[in-house]
């Protein structure tokens, strides 16, 4: 139940024909004559059939005929088993002649020749798409009493025992074609990268960053949260816990999801998400695809306030001050050299940049 049939079957196969090359064609011979003798067998059964059912009806004929016409009443009984008689024998002799005429014919000089010919090659018809699996069942049973069978999964071998009529005995080494889950294994890197990411987010959001990733499962699948919980299971892997505690990052600063920080910051999770594209903060990620978290340091916090310090500019009165444009500003905020921060109250909301400083010259009004 535990293996596949068809090699095993195929090398008993062949260990029978290899048996029966030297003889097949004399055991051709030999069953078609057996069955000549076994269908004469029956005819005779059947003459004796006859003989007796011919015997029955004469003695019912002679009681018939002996007794006396006056007594009617016995008359009448053996009238009757007469014709029972006369019945039985009709039909006896309706089987006997039904037999003789399926009597298999005296096979001619052609027909043992042919049959001498398909003995030599005996394996087509073995093979044959006329030949059933119970026709070689009972080829097999022929020379066969048992076959045992031992599996060895570790080098994918069944070694079997052919018990021969007579007592012989056959040893057969078979492989094995390895186990799908053997061969079947998600990658490595994907195992450890699950590892990691149960640390910090449940199986769900697990499956939709491995699948951004354009990774799959050892079948080829996409990833769903059953097969995420499935693989972890497999790997004895933790699933995550929530905690109400943050992540703390190198530096022992805190990393904040975007909703956490976000609210943290006083702000919509939109407009952090856009300030982060825009590069104004950075967010980091565990892993390509993986939801963004930010760290919280000071410097952070101070990016974002509720008035903005004096005399700072909104970012149309920022270019036409430095006399740049709005993607220089935003390049320059990038790497830190253009101080700014996000006013996230009043009816100005948005970036106040520091205006350039103003330079001595020659003149002044």
């Amino acid at each position: 139940m535990r293996i596949g049939g068809v090699a095993i079957d195929a090398a008993v196969g062949q260990a029978f024909l290899a048996a029966m090359a030297g003889d097949a064609a004399a055991a051709c011979l030999a069953a078609a004559q057996q069955l000549a003798d076994d269908h004469d067998s029956v005819l005779e059964q059947h003459r004796r059939e006859v003989q007796r059912a011919r015997y029955d009806a004469t003695r019912a004929e002679r009681r018939y005929l002996a007794v006396d016409a006056e007594n009617r009443l016995v008359a009448r009984g053996l009238e009757t088993a007469w014709e029972k008689a006369l019945t039985a024998l009709a039909a006896a002799e309706a089987e006997l002649g039904r037999r003789e005429a399926e009597r298999p014919k005296a096979l001619t000089t052609e027909q043992r020749t042919r049959i001498l010919a398909l003995g030599s090659d005996l394996d087509v018809v073995w093979s044959a798409p006329t030949t059933t699996d119970r026709d070689r069942k009972e080829l097999l049973g022929t020379l066969l009493t048992e076959v045992t069978i031992t599996v060895d999964r570790s080098a994918d071998r069944a070694d079997l025992m052919l018990h021969w009529k007579g007592g012989a005995i056959t040893d057969l080494t078979v492989p094995l074609i390895a186990r799908e889950q053997d061969r079947l294994r998600t990658d490595e890197d994907t195992i450890d990268l699950v590892r990691r990411l149960a640390a910090h987010y449940p199986d769900a959001q697990i499956a939709g960053i491995l699948n951004r990733q354009n990774r799959s499962t050892a079948t080829g699948l996409l990833f769903t949260a059953g097969r995420v919980q499935s693989l972890r299971h497999h790997w004895k892997i933790d699933a995550h816990q929530p905690s109400p505690v943050s992540d703390i990052g190198e530096g022992g600063t805190e990393l904040f999801t975007i909703v956490d920080a976000a609210e943290q910051l006083r702000l919509p999770p939109s407009t952090l998400h856009r300030w982060i594209q825009e590069g104004f903060i950075d967010a980091e990620q565990l892993t390509p695809g993986a939801p963004g978290r930010i760290r919280l340091t000071d410097q952070v916090r101070a990016l974002f306030v509720d008035e903005a310090p004096e005399g700072w500019l909104a970012m149309l009165e920022a270019t036409l001050a430095h006399g740049v444009s709005r993607k220089t500003i935003m390049n320059n905020i990038k790497t830190g050299d253009q101080p700014a921060v996000y006013v996230r109250t009043g009816r100005r909301k948005g970036l106040r940049i520091e205006p350039p400083t103003p330079q001595e010259g020659l003149f002044q009004p």
